[in-house]
């Protein structure tokens, strides 16, 4: 697989921090997009506000996702994904730290591909990523989205 593009929705400082360290530790990415809000995210995957211009034929391959998020949450930013046809299939992770059952059901209702609680401890994290990235970027097979689809 040539495209190992994440974006990496999260807006807790640290969190980015060590989410970044660990996928680069474990060389899973050959580049990570960072948004660091819903609105932010979601400009970048069409291409509009502060991304505008951004070619949108060229897809992360995977999106990790938070859910508390300011501006707009990761709950809509999942809706707005599987809404668009340029983005349906695009393979969603949801990368937070709650473990509300009603956050699960929802996201799973809305499309995310899984849903992983993430590790307070680093080495943990760093673990679950690896696991992550060896899954989504290099076992995972997804369909190619033609161009009318984009």
């Amino acid at each position: 697989m040539t495209n190992r593009h994440i974006l990496l929705v999260e807006d807790n400082p640290d969190d980015e921090v060590l989410t970044l360290r660990a996928l680069r530790k474990h060389n899973i990415a050959s580049e990570i997009t960072v948004a660091r809000d819903g609105v932010e995210a979601l400009d970048f995957l069409f291409g509009t506000g502060t991304h505008g211009g951004r070619d949108t034929a060229t897809m992360p391959c995977l999106v990790l996702l938070d859910l508390k998020l300011p501006k707009v949450d990761g709950l809509e930013v999942l809706r707005r994904i599987r809404s668009d046809e340029r983005t349906k299939l695009l393979p969603v992770v949801v990368f937070t730290s709650s473990n509300e059952e009603q956050d699960i059901l929802e996201c799973h209702t809305l499309g995310a591909n899984s849903y992983i609680r993430k590790p307070v401890d680093f080495n943990h994290l760093s673990e679950a990523l690896r696991l992550i990235g060896t899954y989504w970027l290099t076992m995972n097979l997804t369909p190619k989205l033609s161009n009318a689809a984009r």
